[in-house]
């Protein structure tokens, strides 16, 4: 009996899955296989894989790419329209496609703007058995607004009020995501009291005195740009109880000041939503997000409920503090009513939310590919649902149906297509759109009419190999059209296969369920339709099973003994076993002690370490088993030995010719325990003052028992002794008893006196005081003298209790004294002690540095020339003088920009030094302050200087447009730091050959009001290198190149067109990708090390050049000072400038601010863009105006709180 496989029969079996998915399934409809054997001569129509987003928002400042791929046979072409007309790419010099593609590539970064290409597009792929269509790609450029000037009058609330501090953030694309935070960029604490609702706005339940403050700032996120808009910020005050009776106080009599109750009590009421009920739409598939915020003393409490149902457990979230309800992925089930309650110890108040949950279109059975044959009939179904219940429409290669060629196969009924008596000229790409008012989805399915003779795919003469009794899969891939039917035959000549015994699956594979011996041998598998007839053979062997049989067995043994584990494996003589021995499911340790033999595992000398389970794996290209045994170690009957241990304490303490200042201590020594004492150690327990605590008093050898002690006056004492041997120290000794010695005078001082004042007029006295073992005696003293050190004062004494300050009040401001703190008790005085001078409090210094001279040295670098201030009027220690320097703006700038001020400090009492990194060709305006250790002292008058012209940079840029056979056209850009008035640029170039050789070089001046300049007589077809830069009076700026080639002459275009392409070079394109990656990668490493705030480089932080000929001096000459920013106090590092790309390096200066500076206010400070990287001392003009999107904030230090 021959058995078939018929398309519509299906004998899948749980359990029994093919282990090859094959291509074959043709009658479910989805491709035709793309097997390298049909790819040849079959055709497919296309197929949409690829394509951009619905809502395609793009980030303005990159290159558009709106995505469109797709395959078929033959390959398809691609066009597109644009808000419903045909666009013309090659109308456009910005937008290419892709090659092989349909994708758009729009360059805006060279030129345009992202908005001019806003629009609806659609993609087409088309071949010649249709057309397939992509959906309707919205593209908008994303937008970041200014927030709208305002001017936010301060708010003044009473304690206890409610507030709402709005934000309403600019309409941007994605919208924003706000955040509120103060001016140090912390987020605002946010609790039950105080939130931020869903629309951004900030809700306080009830405000509190801690409420007071003056930077509540709302800030909005643009993701999609990577920018944060800053609101202005809002000032709050709240006024607590006792300001109000403070203010009340003055003008009511006593009786009539508030009670102590810091507000009114009050029931709940809501701030949003208001009234008593509200509706809320949502759609299928989307958050669900319900909020409910209410304001009451005390702060109310959220709770929500669902009328008539109860919340989804496993979707339901709530947020800020139970004030939004959440429900992911909701359904039209969801629709209803919900309740929000607010409540408060005096009451409560509800708010219900209708909830109606509507549904964009989604499939319930979208429309798949059919594969037919020329003559069968098929349908194409399309179905979908939403609500309300959308609209299905028909096209066919991207027309409406209703227009498109009529096919007398063809009839629509609604949702379905049905074909009937197909042929060839039946094949296209129908497509199906369902919608309504909330969305539409778009399927494309394409009709391929097909007549293919049956193919087997499955490589022929396979050889199965499966052990007995297990299931035997053998494979028959196939294709064909109509779909074949599938036979299968055992043997040469014919035999039957029994239905009962196999399973036939739908993809070709026959399978064996339980395999015999019997079962090995040659199956044969025939494939047929109407148009011809296939078949392969394959080949089944059946292997005999691998079996364990003698098993490892359970083992006890001694430790240090031997075990050997026995395993005894079985298999089919053709198949080749590996035994593998795992301990505890892991590899046998690495040790000799180990060893394999053919049958068996021996282990010798066992260590408790090798107790565990052992096991026997043994495995073949087919199968594998494995049995365990498990092996426990005991430890061997023990044999007498002598004990070592430490000695046992000492006893018997006895205290011996008690003496004021010494006692002698005896003992008898404990068992030493096999192992000598080496010492004794005695310690000793002040009772007096810290009992409980012992100290180290002596050590004394293991051979005496007794030990005189030195004792200290007014001590309590216990001593204990521990015995030491090389085993170990003993446990102590009981304490012996008590012996009180006698009363004396201190012996010593306290030590770190110094006397600092915090204020002008006062003298602050410290020192370090003596413990209670140091006081010698009960009540413990000190006596404290202090005098002016240059006059003849007497000294003034007091004695205070056992502190260790005392404050001086009414001294001059920053006197020198002499200072003495003397120890005493009831007893006595201690010795006396040694004067230390220290100074009363400071106050900032009164003048300013006069005669203040600027000597320009060069258009870098100006010395700075003071007279000092006289010693008395800095009222402090002379910490140094400070710079301020600016460079000097027009009135109308200083309205845009922020006059940045540098610092530097120059210490001790010097009287100039040098300013570096200056700009040249500026103007700058600098004043002198006296520093001392209260402060800075008043700036002298402003003195301005100009610095001379320098070198310019290099041009901006430099580009070669219109190359012809003879000529090349530069337009350049002009250097953006010219550093004087530009005379001429210099152009030199020079042709290169075809081996890289330069030829000679060309020199032309060209005139500084040019930007464009074209070189005529040039030799065709030849590459030319230029040098070009600018030129001031003092010389030649840095350089920029680049390189052109002349075009071709169009008699040798032949020979050149059998020209290698480099770019088209697989070792050139793969020496780019490496390039491209390793760039990618010290981006993301400068990106981290710059998101952790580190120092940066001076020199990449000043717009100024360097003058080259500066070299760094040495601190000791007096001559250069220290460069400083106004809060960190870090000296800042050398760093240098890297060139942009076809640009010679720069001779940028070696100059740095660590040469002049010296360590301490070493950083300049920036303008806001970099205030997240590093703060620094800014005087600010007024700013009217926003002249950018960008927000004045850093992005970098918003990110980690969104």
């Amino acid at each position: 009996m021959q058995l078939k496989i018929m398309p519509k029969k299906k004998h899948f079996s749980a359990g029994r899955v093919p282990l090859i998915l094959f291509l074959c399934q043709m009658i479910s409809a989805l491709d035709v296989p793309l097997d390298s054997k049909l790819l040849g001569d079959l055709v497919q129509p296309p197929t949409i894989t690829q394509q951009s987003p619905k809502d395609y928002i793009i980030d303005p400042r990159e290159n558009i790419v709106i995505q469109c791929e797709a395959k078929g046979k033959p390959p398809p072409s691609f066009s597109w329209t644009r808000n419903g007309t045909h666009f013309d790419i090659d109308k456009d010099p910005l937008v290419t496609m892709k090659p092989g593609s349909g994708t758009l590539i729009i360059n805006i970064m060279s030129e345009g703007k992202a908005e001019t290409y806003e629009g609806v597009y659609q993609c087409t792929a088309r071949n010649e058995r249709g057309a397939a269509i992509s959906n309707n790609i919205v593209v908008r450029p994303s937008r970041s607004p200014l927030w709208t000037k305002e001017r936010l009058e301060p708010i003044t609330l009473h304690n206890g009020q409610s507030l709402v501090l709005p934000c309403r953030p600019p309409i941007g694309l994605p919208p924003a995501i706000i955040f509120w935070m103060d001016n140090s960029f912390q987020r605002l604490p946010q609790s039950e009291r105080v939130s931020q609702g869903l629309n951004g706005d900030l809700y306080f339940s009830n405000v509190l005195p801690e409420d007071t403050r003056e930077d509540y700032i709302c800030y909005a996120r643009f993701n999609h740009t990577q920018t944060i808009q800053q609101k202005q910020p809002i000032s709050l005050k709240v006024i607590s109880v006792d300001e109000l009776n403070d203010t009340i106080a003055a003008n009511l009599s006593d009786t009539e000041f508030y009670g102590a109750k810091p507000g009114k009590e009050r029931p709940p009421t809501f701030l949003t939503p208001q009234g008593t009920e509200s509706r809320k739409e949502e759609l299928r598939g989307n958050v669900l997000s319900l909020e409910c915020i209410a304001e009451g003393l005390p702060t109310p409490i959220i709770y929500w409920i669902k009328e008539d149902g109860t919340l989804p457990v496993n979707r339901t979230f709530y947020q800020n503090f139970k004030k939004t309800l959440q429900i992911t992925q909701v359904s039209e089930a969801d629709s209803g009513n919900y309740q929000c309650i607010a409540k408060n110890t005096l009451g409560a108040v509800h708010h219900t939310i209708s909830v109606t949950v509507k549904a964009a279109p989604y499939w319930i059975s979208a429309p798949q590919n059919l594969v037919l044959s020329p003559g069968e009939n098929g349908t194409l179904i399309c179905r979908a649902n939403g609500n309300p219940k959308p609209r299905i429409g028909w096209l066919t290669n991207g027309v409406p149906v209703e227009i498109a060629p009529d096919d007398p196969s063809r009839k629509i009924d609604g949702d379905t297509i049905i074909f009937s008596n197909v042929q060839e000229r039946s094949s296209a790409v129908y497509q199906c759109n369902a919608s309504n008012e909330y969305g539409y989805l778009l399927a494309n399915a394409f009709v391929n009419v097909l007549a293919e003779p049956p193919r087997i795919l499955t490589s022929a003469n396979i050889l199965y190999q499966v052990i007995a009794n297990r299931p035997a899969l053998l494979d028959c891939a196939f294709f064909g059209s109509p779909l074949p039917t599938i036979e299968w035959f055992k043997g040469t000549k014919g035999s039957a296969l029994h239905e009962d015994i196999y399973v036939l699956h739908d993809n070709g594979t026959l399978e064996i369920p339980v395999a015999q011996k019997d079962s090995t041998g040659t199956y044969t598998c025939v494939a047929r339709n109407k148009l011809g007839m296939a078949k392969n053979e394959v080949h089944l062997e059946i292997k005999d099973p691998t079996r364990i049989i003698k098993q490892p067995e359970y083992a006890v043994v001694q430790r240090g003994s031997k075990v050997s584990f026995e395993c005894k494996v079985k298999h089919d003589d053709t198949l080749i076993p590996t035994i593998m021995w795992l301990k505890d499911n892991g590899e046998l340790p690495n040790d000799e002690r180990f060893s394999i033999g053919k049958d068996h595992l021996v282990v010798t000398d066992v260590s408790d370490d090798d107790g565990g389970m052992y096991t026997c794996a043994a495995n073949t290209t087919l199968d594998s088993v494995s049995a365990s045994a498990v092996l426990r170690v005991v430890a061997p009957t023990p044999t007498p030995a002598p004990i070592y241990d430490v000695p046992n304490p000492p006893f018997d303490l006895e205290l011996t010719n008690q003496l004021d200042k010494g006692v002698q201590l005896t003992w008898t020594p404990g068992d030493d325990n096999n192992s000598p004492i080496t010492k004794f150690i005695i310690e000793y327990e002040d009772a007096m003052h810290e009992a409980g605590i012992w100290h180290h008093q002596a050590e004394v050898s293991g051979t005496q028992t007794t030990a005189q002690l030195t004792l200290s006056p007014y001590v309590n004492y216990s001593f204990r002794v521990m015995a030491e041997n090389s085993i170990g120290r003993s446990v102590p000794s009981e304490a012996s008893e008590q012996y009180l010695t006698k009363a004396a005078e201190p012996d010593q001082n306290p030590t770190a006196v110094e006397g600092l004042g915090t204020e002008p007029d006062n003298l602050v006295i410290t020192w370090k005081p003596l413990n209670g073992f140091e006081s010698n005696g009960p009540g413990l003293q000190y006596k404290v003298s202090w005098r002016q050190k240059d006059g003849d004062d007497e000294w003034t004494s007091v004695v205070v209790a056992n502190v260790s300050k005392y404050i001086v009040s009414g001294t001059p401001t920053f006197v020198p004294y002499l200072i003495k703190v003397q120890a005493l008790n009831d007893v006595g005085f201690a010795p006396e002690p040694a004067a230390v001078m220290g100074h009363s409090g400071e106050d900032l210094p009164m003048v300013a540095p006069g005669n203040v001279r600027v000597n320009v040295v060069n258009s870098t670098l100006a010395e700075v020339h003071w007279d000092p201030v006289p010693l008395k009027s800095v009222r402090g220690h002379l910490q140094g003088y400070r710079i301020y320097y600016w460079k000097a703006q027009s009135s109308s700038k200083r309205n845009r920009r922020h006059i940045e001020k540098k610092i530097l400090t120059f210490q001790g009492n010097k009287t100039h030094g040098m300013l570096p990194g200056l700009q040249p060709y500026s103007h700058y305006v600098l004043n002198v302050r006296v520093v001392n250790g209260k402060g800075e002292g008043p700036a002298s008058t402003d003195r301005g200087f100009h610095t001379p012209e320098g070198v310019p940079s290099a041009p901006s840029s430099l580009k070669i447009v219109n190359p012809t056979l003879d000529s090349l056209t530069l337009e350049w850009d002009p250097p953006s730091h010219p550093n004087g008035v530009l005379t001429e640029y210099t152009l030199r170039y020079q042709p290169i050959n075809s081996t890289h050789e330069l030829g000679p070089l060309v020199d032309l001046k060209i005139p500084a009001n040019k930007t464009r300049w074209t070189l005529n007589h040039l030799n065709f077809s030849t590459r030319y290198k230029f040098y070009f830069y600018a030129q001031t009076s003092v010389g030649s700026g840095s350089q920029i190149t680049e390189e052109a080639i002349t075009t071709v002459d169009e008699g040798k275009l032949a020979m050149a067109s059998r020209q290698v392409d480099i770019a088209t070079q697989g070792w050139f394109i793969g020496l780019m990708c490496a390039v491209a990656l390793l760039i990618l990668i010290l981006l993301i490493v400068c990106f981290i090390r710059r998101n952790k705030g580190g120092k940066y480089p001076v020199k990449e932080k000043e717009d100024a050049h360097a003058d080259p000929e500066i070299q760094p001096m040495k601190e000791d000459d007096g001559t250069f000072g220290e460069y400083s920013d106004a809060e960190d106090h870090k000296p800042l590092k050398k760093g240098s400038r890297t060139p942009s790309d076809r640009t010679v390096k720069k001779e940028d200066s070696d100059d740095s601010l660590v040469d002049y500076g010296e360590g301490v206010n070493g950083q300049f400070n920036e303008d806001g863009s970099f205030i997240g990287q590093y703060s620094g001392k800014k005087e600010k003009e007024p700013a009217e105006g926003n002249e950018s999107s960008e927000a004045p904030s850093p992005v970098n230090a918003m990110n980690s709180f969104v």
